[in-house]
């Protein structure tokens, strides 16, 4: 499976009257660090439980983004920025793995819709608990970053 490509943003324009301190450059190292740091984590917690880092976002998308509505395939693979059909091979797994059910939309019977098994929603439990702990630890110095971002833009 193979993700998609997300469409490539047109950078800003550059603005030539801002000067870029290395101060900047500092700060902006200091959070893709941190960003990584987090992503390293995350990627480790999902292995120690059982999972892929992408199912573990799957996992996450489908409890977070399904609050209001039944989150479908197709919804599915928007949040993981995947193609459809790779979602559709992703929810095979997982559903092989007991960790999601599907069901056929009952308004549009074209559309599938995944919710959390139990084990699933058990396995997001342990994982969310260790993110927002390991989030804790992080948000300090991501938010003393951001706040330097913030403070070049006043």
């Amino acid at each position: 499976m193979t993700p998609r490509r997300a469409k490539a943003l047109p950078l800003p324009a550059v603005d030539t009257a801002r000067v870029f301190r290395d101060a900047d450059y500092a700060a902006l190292a200091q959070f893709r660090y941190e960003l990584r740091k987090f992503l390293a984590f995350s990627e480790r917690a999902a292995r120690e439980e059982g999972l892929t880092s992408q199912q573990h976002q799957a996992l996450l998308a489908i409890k977070g983004f399904s609050l209001d509505h039944p989150l479908s395939v197709g919804d599915l693979a928007k949040y993981l920025l995947i193609q459809n059909h790779s979602a559709v091979e992703l929810v095979d797994r997982m559903s092989k793995l007991g960790l999601l059910v599907r069901a056929t939309d009952p308004g549009d019977g074209r559309r599938i819709l995944v919710r959390l098994s139990a084990e699933g929603d058990r396995r997001l439990k342990r994982l969310s608990k260790a993110h927002l702990d390991e989030l804790g630890a992080a948000g300090t110095a991501l938010a003393e970053r951001l706040a330097h971002f913030r403070e070049q833009q006043e």
